[in-house]
């Protein structure tokens, strides 16, 4: 464990620290002459305790966007020390700025994940998420130099120059989205380098990604495959982690980011252990602290205890988020569902896509992937058969299936995979 004291702390103490970090931080807003933090917190009453959480109000990502760039921050810019920024994709991005004691908390955290994972201080670690205004790569970067490990900054891209990296510099762990890591494994197995990369733990994050996921990436590697959890609103990567002897199980780090679970639709409290939206309040953000943020993300919380004597709150792995299901003909499909059923088949490789064609009056569902190597070959049509009837089974909606050659599917070497695509006319959506 990188902090033994903290990282088992008896629940009655943690639940005085958090109650300690939730006053302050709501009498530090209230008496903020920010605008937004003024308009915020307007009726807010006493809060004594963390169990008067429920009396603040949530906080959505449509309002970090209306506030863009500086209109949330609780101090100057120039008592910043950095910027990151989401992708925005679908609008503003959204801005986030640490001061120096953001950053030392950021850092704390991911050295906490280095230490889930099993890493020791004398490790090389190659670091494969993006560098730059995307929180991952800094992110990790930060926290594996405050847990002591040798780290190679590659960022992301140029596949077969990392796996030599990989292989000549004998990194014993490395992180990357899931989708990239298995597109490196290929590279280096096609340059006849398994032999040489000894790895033996892979943190992976930035993208939703299933058990089955897990298994071909550990199957690809040998190594324990673990999730990291992270938004950028929150602070990035570094807000929960599994521990390798408690894989399924994310601990999140509740000291400084404490969890609720609500109904998506109606945003009260769900009973203890019931699957809902998770909820996260950031206890000891400096620069942009955020109350109770709907991170859209489903999940449950999970007490049991995990085998590595870490005692912070655990949570299931994220199911999926509200805002990715789709509505096919009336019923709900996440795409998670689709990724554990495409990749519990053997005989696909890990990259798949979900195609909404809307060329008709209906909306069809089509799954597209493709074979794991030539010797599946014969093997297409009884395989496409085995996808659509589970698929079919699984979601009650008509499915179909796509399977092309080894090889054929479109791989993403910087930034997140894409999984959803829609078909609108005859050009194929994974090549426009």
């Amino acid at each position: 464990m990188y902090q033994p004291e903290t990282e088992t702390m008896t629940k009655a103490d943690k639940r005085r620290l958090q109650s300690t970090r939730l006053v302050e931080l709501v009498d530090r807003l209230k008496a903020s002459e920010i605008p937004y933090w003024r308009d915020k917190m307007a009726g807010v009453g006493e809060i004594g305790s963390i169990d008067d959480i429920t009396k603040l109000p949530f906080t959505t990502k449509s309002e970090m966007r209306d506030a863009f760039p500086y209109g949330m921050l609780t101090v100057p810019v120039s008592a910043c020390n950095r910027i990151h920024a989401s992708s925005g994709t679908s609008g503003k991005p959204t801005i986030v700025a640490y001061t120096r004691g953001d950053l030392a908390v950021f850092s704390e955290v991911n050295a906490r994940v280095l230490g889930c994972a099993g890493a020791r201080p004398n490790d090389v670690f190659h670091n494969a998420h993006g560098y730059g205004l995307f929180t991952g790569g800094l992110g990790i970067h930060g926290g594996a130099e405050l847990f002591g490990v040798t780290v190679v900054p590659a960022s992301g891209g140029n596949t077969v120059f990392q796996a030599e990296l990989l292989a000549d510099l004998g990194a014993r762990g490395f992180c990357a989205t899931p989708s990239f890591s298995l597109l490196l494994a290929e590279r280096a197995e096609e340059a006849g380098l398994m032999d040489r990369i000894k790895v033996e733990y892979g943190i992976h994050g930035a993208e939703p990604w299933s058990e089955s996921m897990r298994t071909k990436i550990e199957a690809a590697w040998g190594i324990d495959a673990l999730d990291v959890y992270g938004l950028s609103e929150i602070i990035g990567p570094g807000v929960a982690m599994e521990s390798v002897e408690g894989k399924g199980a994310p601990f999140i780090f509740d000291d400084h980011f404490f969890p609720e679970i609500v109904d998506p639709e109606t945003g009260d409290p769900v009973d203890h252990g019931d699957y809902g939206e998770l909820v996260i309040t950031t206890l000891t953000k400096e620069a942009l602290p955020v109350i109770r943020y709907r991170t859209r993300d489903i999940t449950r919380l999970i007490d049991e205890p995990s085998p590595c004597g870490r005692t912070f709150q655990r949570m299931d792995r994220i199911s999926g988020r509200a805002d990715d299901m789709l509505i096919i003909r009336g019923i709900n499909v996440f795409p998670s569902e689709i990724e554990s059923m495409i990749l519990a088949e053997p005989g696909v490789s890990g990259q798949w896509a979900i195609v909404l064609d809307k060329r008709g009056t209906m909306v069809e569902l089509v799954v597209r992937c493709e074979l794991a190597g030539a010797d599946r070959l014969p093997q297409r049509d009884s395989i496409r058969a085995r996808l659509e009837t589970g698929l079919h089974s699984r979601l009650r909606s008509r499915t179909s299936v796509l399977i092309g050659d080894p090889g054929s599917m479109p791989r993403t070497e910087v930034g997140k995979a894409r999984r959803v695509f829609e078909q609108v006319d005859d050009r194929d959506p994974l090549m426009v």
